[in-house]
C-alpha cells in the first residue's frame, strides 16, 4: 500500500496548485490509446483508492488517501485525476499513465468535482459548507464561492451555452441555477425529495435529475425553470449515466438493487437490471459493453453486461466505495467534471 508519505513528499512538486499542461500535440485529443485503462474506486468509509485491471478483474493497487474519498474526477484537459477527500479538505493527484499518486492538492470540503465547459474554473462543491467554490483550475486559487442556502448541494450540470449550472440539493428537495458570469445564485425550484445527480445529454438543453426520495428521474427544462416530467423508476434512484450512443439513460436504484434504461427519445423506461447490492455511481468500458458501478453498501464493484443486463463480476473492496471512474472511456476531448462526464456538445 502506497503511504500518505509519499504523496506528501510529492506536494513539493504538484502540491501548491501547479498543474502539468498537457502537449500541444495531445491538447483537444481524447484519452483514449494515450493511457492505460484502468478502474479507480474510491472507498468512502476506509479512506482508501484502489485501481483495478478491467482486463483481468483484479485489484492491482490500494493507497491511501486524505479523508472521506467520494469520487475520482479526470481534469479538464484529461492529464490527471483528483480523488475527492472531502473529509480531508484535499485532492489526491493521480498519473494515469502509471496509475500511482503522484502528489496532493489543499482544497477545502471537496465532496464533487466539475470544470467549466471552457475550461477556466474548477467548480468544488463543499456540500457541507452550503456553497460552491469557483477556482482558477491551473492554480487552485479561489475566484469566488457563492453560497447555496438550501442543505445537500452535490451534483450538477452546466447547460448547453454554458452560461449557467443547475445544482441539486440532496437534503432539501430543491435544486438551484447559478449564472457563470456573475458567479451568482439565480434561481431555485422545489423538486422532488431528494434529488441527486444531474445529466443533460449531448444536444440537448433539457436536464434529467435523479431522485432518490421519490424514486424517479425529473426532466427539467432549465430555461424555463420548469418541471416538465417524472419518469418512475425504482427504489431509491441515485445516479444516472449517459450510454456511450447517447440515447440511454442509466439510472441506479440503490435501495432496490437494480438499474432501469431510460430512452432519451421516448423518456420512457425500457428495461430493468435486476443487479443485487446498492448500485451507485458508475462509469462505461470504451465500448459500452460492460457497466461498472459502485455497490455502495455491500463493499463491491459489480460489472454488468449492458447487452443483456446480468452481472458478470463482483469485485470485493474496502467499506463504501462511492463514484468510481473507468478512465479513459470516452472519446470526448475535455472533462466536466464528476466520475467521468465528457463534453460531447
Amino acid at each position: 500500500m502506497k503511504s500518505v508519505f509519499v504523496a506528501a513528499v510529492t506536494l513539493l512538486l504538484v502540491g501548491h496548485g501547479s498543474v502539468v499542461p498537457a502537449s500541444a500535440a495531445e491538447a483537444g485529443k481524447s484519452a483514449l490509446g494515450r493511457y492505460p485503462e484502468r478502474v479507480y474506486v474510491p472507498n468512502a468509509a476506509a479512506n482508501t483508492l484502489h485501481v483495478i485491471d478491467p482486463k483481468t478483474f483484479k485489484i492491482t493497487a490500494t493507497y491511501s488517501v486524505g479523508r472521506t474519498p467520494h469520487h475520482v474526477t479526470p481534469s479538464w484537459d484529461l492529464t490527471k485525476l483528483y480523488v475527492t477527500n472531502t473529509g480531508g479538505n484535499s485532492l489526491t493527484v493521480i498519473d494515469p499513465m502509471t496509475g500511482e499518486i503522484e502528489g496532493e492538492i489543499r482544497v477545502e470540503d471537496p465532496y464533487n468535482l466539475y470544470f467549466t465547459p471552457d475550461g477556466k474554473m474548477a467548480v468544488v462543491v463543499a456540500e457541507r459548507h452550503k456553497r460552491l467554490d469557483f477556482r482558477d483550475r491551473r492554480t487552485w486559487k479561489l475566484i469566488k464561492s457563492v453560497p447555496v442556502e438550501w442543505p445537500g448541494v452535490d451534483h450538477l450540470a452546466f447547460s448547453r451555452d454554458g452560461s449557467y449550472l443547475v445544482a441539486s440539493c440532496e437534503w432539501s428537495g430543491r435544486i438551484v441555477k447559478v449564472d457563470l458570469k456573475k458567479l451568482e445564485l439565480v434561481a431555485d425550484m422545489a423538486l422532488g425529495e431528494t434529488p441527486i445527480d444531474v445529466l443533460r445529454p449531448p444536444r440537448q438543453r433539457l436536464m434529467f435529475i435523479a431522485d432518490q426520495g421519490v424514486g424517479g428521474v425529473f426532466v427539467v427544462d432549465p430555461d424555463a425553470w420548469a418541471e416538465l416530467q417524472f419518469i418512475p423508476t425504482g427504489r431509491g434512484t441515485h445516479g444516472l449515466l449517459l450510454s456511450h450512443d447517447g440515447k440511454k439513460i442509466y439510472a441506479s436504484n440503490r435501495d432496490e438493487g437494480s438499474i432501469s434504461v431510460i430512452d432519451i427519445a421516448t423518456r420512457k423506461v425500457t428495461a430493468e437490471w435486476k443487479t443485487g447490492g446498492s448500485p451507485d455511481m458508475g462509469q462505461l468500458s470504451p465500448d459500452g459493453t460492460q457497466f461498472w458501478i459502485s455497490s455502495r453498501f455491500h463493499a463491491d464493484v459489480r460489472v454488468i453486461d449492458t447487452r443483456t443486463g446480468n452481472v458478470i463480476a463482483t469485485i470485493p473492496t474496502d467499506k463504501e466505495p462511492h463514484g468510481l471512474t473507468y478512465f479513459p472511456n470516452s472519446r470526448g476531448t475535455r472533462s466536466l467534471g464528476h466520475n467521468g462526464v465528457y463534453r460531447l456538445d
